[in-house]
């Protein structure tokens, strides 16, 4: 298959962490940019989330309490119950 070049612009620093990565790891970065793009093509997607929102130290500890079933309020049976405990003097 006939190769071509491609050039990606990145900042300094970016580019000599992941030179870094890639000799740890056993890759030269042509070939790390050929696995990652040969993934999208293969999927039809990037392979990894994309997000603008990450959450704070604060709501990652309360996802984690939540998953794990710990910290987690009483259940109520109705929104009247729900208020009295709300309003309710501790």
């Amino acid at each position: 298959m006939a190769q071509t070049n491609v050039n990606i612009r990145m900042d300094e620093a970016t580019k000599i962490a992941f030179d870094k990565f890639c000799d740890e790891i056993g890759l030269s970065v042509s070939a790390a940019f050929n696995i990652f793009a040969k993934t999208v093509v293969r999927e039809q997607r990037i392979p990894f989330d994309l997000t603008t929102d990450t959450p704070n130290e604060e709501t990652r500890r309360a996802i984690e309490n939540v998953e794990k079933g710990r910290e987690i309020s009483r259940g109520f049976h109705s929104v009247a119950e729900l208020m009295e405990d709300l309003y309710a003097d501790d």
